[in-house]
């Protein structure tokens, strides 16, 4: 069982209603050397210019992107090839953003999400080692957070591996 580490950048807060712009992703391993990176079409024509400005594209650069079932079938591959035996598990900063938009074009373009219908929100899981539900986490990530969604998953995959270092069975 693979344990991922999955980043999305989209023009808009809710799937079908915007498009996903980017994503990326890290197997979580000490290396963190296994890492997919998607860049995706637009799929409808709305867009909200300040979410879209977060991923440093603009709307003419995310046009150009890839059709997203294309992206789509090339990560679904990624993560049977590099999982290994059982379910991969999907997390993240915010599954509450990021796994929508995967689970949504999953279902959309592939017909199946292979992480299944649910999520790890790296956050609680340091809040559940403090016993404090407001306890910070992001100290413990190592690459700058700047919203490219490869770095952005892999500090987030170096929060892992630290509180796997102060504890945590993973």
């Amino acid at each position: 069982m693979g344990l991922y580490v999955v980043d999305v950048e989209s023009d808009g807060p809710a799937p079908g209603l915007y498009s996903m712009v980017c994503f990326g992703a890290v197997k979580l391993s000490d290396e963190l050397d296994q890492t997919f990176y998607g860049q995706t079409a637009p799929i409808t024509d709305a867009s909200k210019p300040d979410a879209l400005a977060i991923s440093g594209f603009s709307r003419e650069e995310h046009e150009g992107f890839e059709d997203p079932k294309v992206v789509m079938e090339h990560f679904f591959a990624w993560v049977v090839e590099t999982n290994g035996n059982g379910r991969p598990v999907f997390a993240s900063d915010n599954p509450a953003f990021d796994w929508q938009f995967i689970n949504y074009y999953f279902h959309k373009y592939v017909g199946e999400n292979p992480f299944g219908y649910s999520a790890r929100r790296i956050g609680d899981i340091y809040c559940g080692m403090q016993m404090n539900a407001y306890a910070p986490w992001k100290h413990l990530r190592k690459t700058t957070h700047d919203h490219h969604p490869v770095n952005d998953a892999k500090g987030n995959a170096e929060a892992l591996l630290e509180m796997k270092r102060l504890g945590l069975k993973l």
